[in-house]
């Protein structure tokens, strides 16, 4: 009997040591990262159900990853509160929800790839996400690259392998393995802020970072993508201002900063006050956007403060959705704006939360990236600001990989400059409870 418990006590030991280990870790963020933004390609070709059995599957050994690690976790360090509190709000949506059971399902999918990025967030530290994420992005645009020439060139007859259409000849509007043209786009913006800080970093060879910041460009602009060029400028200033803050000397930053801060309040206050004549000038993109918003608008007005229940993406026969669409004449699955969606389905509430929680990891992450001297620490605003500015054209940021790295992003914010800190640092802060025997 003794030798079976002790060989059942080194099996458990065995099992707990591969569950902290960090080859899992890093083995757990490339599969996690890879199988959301691989969503729509793997729905495709196996379905949904395999889609949400794989991510379930995910979450498990996430939860089991975090159990082996809890003597170098801190509870209080787990979430950002601003985060906790949003995901409950949404939860809470549930009671006043026209469909309840739509509800909880939004919210699981919710929860279910917060928690992911919350695993990601405490195994990896920044510069080994960021290499993640390159990995797998290098990966999967080049996959998406090879498709569109294969299908669009090579290939007599066109077959819509992931629903690529094959336009590469035309210069576009390409799609790879992401589903539409936007989300490729958006892709491809995200992997060229890894690409540089990776390339910066010297985490990668020259050859392969020149090679990964092509083969993002050249998908960022046959993606034809109308938000792509918006967003890649809000980026490059972004950038900018940040290389000038890292340059300027300690006591001048904070006057810096505030004026930077002024600026972009001002510039913020005045676009939104000429929204109307820049959706003009933008083209006919953006005016279909314009007109499916002012629609919404017309919905908005009945729940203002809680909005019609937390969904993500749009069911296709729920009020206010469906009526929406019929309105339109089209099938919108999203509001093609985060805050847009935001206010519809959860309310001023939802959308002033969000805010908040964005907004105190842009500050907490931008802060940081000023003071460090190290390149890595750009990574976590710059994506930050990547993802908000999106946001003004799509839903992306709220659900999938949008959301994933969006999490992940404030659990890096969230681990330094913050009241935790203070917390730790007086000896005060619990780690996760001692499962039994260990």
């Amino acid at each position: 009997m003794s030798s079976t418990a002790a060989g059942g006590g080194g099996a458990r030991r065995d099992l707990v040591e591969l569950l902290g280990s960090a080859a899992l870790a890093r083995a757990f963020t490339l599969t996690a990262m890879g199988a959301v933004l691989c969503s729509h390609a793997i729905g495709w070709l196996a379905g949904q159900v395999t889609f949400l059995t794989i991510i379930t599957g995910l979450c498990l050994l996430g939860g089991g990853i975090l159990v082996a690690r809890h003597r170098e976790l801190s509870l209080w360090r787990l979430l950002p509160v601003s985060l906790s509190v949003f995901l409950a709000w949404t939860l809470i949506s549930v009671f006043w929800s026209t469909s309840a059971s739509d509800t909880v399902t939004g919210w699981v999918a919710l929860l279910g790839i917060a928690f992911l990025a919350i695993v990601i967030g405490h195994v990896r530290d920044t510069l080994q996400t960021a290499r993640a994420l390159g990995d797998v992005m290098r990966w999967l645009l080049s996959i998406s690259l090879g498709l569109e020439i294969v299908i669009g060139i090579l290939m007599r007859t066109p077959v819509h392998l992931f629903g690529i259409p094959g336009n590469i000849t035309r210069f576009g509007p390409a799609e790879g393995i992401f589903g539409t043209r936007n989300m490729l786009g958006f892709v491809a913006v995200l992997a060229l802020i890894t690409f540089v800080v990776e390339w910066r970093t010297s985490s990668v060879t020259p050859a392969r970072a020149v090679y990964s910041v092509v083969v993002a460009g050249v998908l960022a602009v046959l993606s034809g993508s109308p938000t792509v060029l918006v967003v890649a400028v809000g980026v490059g200033l972004a950038t900018a201002v940040l290389a000038a803050v890292r340059h300027v000397r300690p006591h001048n930053r904070m006057t810096l900063q505030w004026t930077v801060a002024g600026v972009a309040v001002v510039g913020l206050a005045t676009a939104y006050i000429a929204r109307h004549q820049l959706i003009a000038a933008a083209g006919p993109e953006f005016s279909i956007r314009a007109n499916l918003w002012r629609v919404l608008s017309f919905y908005v007005r009945f729940y203002p403060v809680q909005g019609f229940g937390w969904f993500g993406p749009w069911p296709q026969d729920q009020y206010p959705f469906v009526l929406v669409n019929i309105s339109l004449g089209k099938h919108y699955t999203t509001a093609l704006n985060s805050y847009a969606d935001l206010v519809l389905q959860v309310g001023w509430v939802g959308f002033f939360l969000f805010l908040a929680m964005t907004g105190i990891a842009v500050i907490r992450s931008w802060l940081v990236a000023g003071e460090r001297r190290s390149v890595i620490y750009a990574w976590t605003p710059l994506m930050l600001v990547a993802l908000l500015a999106n946001s003004l054209f799509e839903s992306f940021t709220l659900f999938g990989a949008g959301w994933l790295l969006l999490v992940v992003c404030l659990v890096r914010a969230g681990q330094s400059r913050s009241w935790r800190e203070r917390w730790d640092a007086a000896g005060a802060s619990p780690a996760l409870p001692a499962s039994p025997g260990t």
